[in-house]
């Protein structure tokens, strides 16, 4: 049975209004999860960490490592340490180095450990996280908010319980987890 001028515009009038009707719901949806308070700050706190963690790594690698690099025991610089596994192909002994570098003994084909570089990112690390511990702490002076959690182990369950909790609250003698007697009651 073939469909009639009329009919076909009416289907296609019909689609277009329940394309449209989803698309709308789907906006909707979207712009009230993507604008609650707590996704923005989350992202906010993303693109302040990628930069932070860029300035830190920067700090590290051009600033902090030079100086070490020159210390007796490493001789250049510290992301070409390197130590050979297995010798390539082409491996040479001309006196006591056979590989100059770490490119050179990579492309020869030689399985090397490049401790130099995770040596550099361990420092790296560490960096980063002094540098936001530190930022937690001049935040925490300045307002009365708490970012750093300080926690202590529960002698019986070995799980965390807050520091602060215990210190404010000197009637919660008991830890959240397993309900023991934190002075001391059970040890009797």
């Amino acid at each position: 049975m073939p469909i009639r001028l009329e009919d076909g515009r009416e289907m296609i009038e019909d689609g277009v209004e329940e394309v449209q009707k989803r698309t709308k719901k789907f906006w909707y949806g979207f712009s009230s999860f993507a604008l609650q308070d707590n996704v923005l700050e989350f992202a906010m706190g993303l693109i302040i960490a990628t930069a932070f963690t860029a300035v830190v790594t920067s700090f590290v690698s051009e600033v902090l490592l030079p100086p070490l690099s020159l210390l007796p025991f490493l001789n250049k610089n510290l992301d070409e340490k390197f130590a050979v596994l297995r010798r390539g192909a082409g491996f040479h002994h001309n006196g006591t180095h056979g590989y100059n570098t770490l490119d050179q003994a990579l492309s020869d084909g030689a399985v090397v450990m490049a401790y130099g570089t995770f040596v550099n990112k361990v420092v790296n690390f560490m960096g980063v996280g002094i540098a936001l511990y530190t930022v937690a702490s001049i935040y925490e002076w300045f307002s009365n908010d708490s970012i750093i959690k300080c926690t202590v182990k529960c002698k019986y369950c070995r799980k965390r319980i807050s520091e602060r909790v215990r210190r404010i609250f000197s009637c919660a003698k008991r830890c959240v987890n397993c309900t023991s007697w934190l002075d001391g009651r059970e040890d009797r």
